[in-house]
């Protein structure tokens, strides 16, 4: 039995997107024509592809082995297809990013990209949420963590130096020694690679106690130091804007230097073959440089 190559299409629409639904908006037909398909595409191989996980769908063992098959060759395939049209005038580029890093760093540098590539259609998805790159439409996800992902490219955006910082109307800049903090109400980022208690080690002291203010969200943390809440234990990367602006300051005479890369931009290694991949890379390695530089010569 001949299997029609729609049927193959829409099962890689399936298993890249994860969702009957979402693949179903991205063919521009209904769900249940979906569905038609991949029982038409199970029917001819002889074999079930996807199963369901509560509203989720999963693939089959065989459905693993098969996406992964025919998906390199999907895209060579689409890639040829919008050539030979004339390419598309826009095409669609998603990053996941966490919401801090969407909204305190990337977002004030978006406008760059967006206008040296107006062919490129940008969807930035704002989530803690670790991409499931096979079943989700996502081409970059810039990962907070540690690195080291099996099967993943990744290379760490920058290394960035972690300071506390408060508003100046709390505490001037360099007027605190470490000692006095344990005085002041201390925010916490509890996903945060560094905590107050490894700072205090640094630093060399062993307060009893202090008050706490504690947030799940690094830009939470900023905004409530911005506000005058307390004292934050934040990234630069994450502080640049406040603290150029001279909305936080960092109180503390001579801190300790920390630095650490928590962030991470990975995705499979066969999507660095991707032109709108490729330009992404390289327009974010030239906004950390710049970045790095005026760092270096604002601190």
């Amino acid at each position: 039995m001949l299997v029609p190559l729609r049927s193959i299409m829409v099962f890689h629409a399936v298993a890249r997107s994860g969702s009957i639904t979402r693949a179903a908006e991205e063919l521009g037909v209904t769900p249940s024509a979906v569905s038609q398909q991949i029982q038409t595409l199970e029917v001819g191989l002889g074999t079930a592809l996807i199963g369901k996980a509560g509203r989720n769908v999963v693939l089959t063992e065989a459905g693993e082995r098969y996406f992964e098959m025919i998906g390199g060759e999907i895209d060579r395939i689409v890639e040829a297809t919008q050539r030979i049209q004339g390419f598309r005038s826009v095409t669609t580029l998603t990053v996941r990013a966490t919401p801090s890093l969407s909204t305190q760093w990337l977002l004030p540098r978006l406008a760059r990209f967006l206008d040296a590539h107006p062919d490129i259609e940008l969807r930035l998805d704002g989530t803690n949420e670790p991409t499931a790159f096979q079943r989700e439409s996502v081409d970059i996800e810039i990962r907070h963590g540690t690195g080291g992902w099996p099967g993943l490219y990744a290379e760490g955006l920058v290394e960035e130096s972690f300071r506390p910082v408060c508003a100046p109307a709390l505490a001037g800049a360099g007027s605190l020694a470490p000692e006095d903090l344990a005085r002041h109400r201390l925010i916490h980022s509890v996903k945060s690679q560094m905590q107050w208690p490894h700072w205090f080690k640094l630093a060399g002291v062993a307060p009893a106690r202090w008050r706490r203010l504690l947030f799940d969200r690094t830009h939470m943390a900023i905004d409530a130091a911005t506000r005058g809440l307390g004292i934050a234990l934040e990234s630069d990367l994450m502080l640049w804007g406040a603290l150029r602006e001279g909305r936080l300051v960092c109180p503390v005479r001579e801190p300790p230097r920390i630095t650490l890369v928590t962030q991470w931009v990975t995705c499979p290694p066969e999507y660095l073959r991707h032109r709108k991949v490729r330009v992404f890379l390289d327009w974010i390695r030239q906004e950390r440089d710049a970045w790095a530089e005026e760092r270096a010569a604002t601190l």
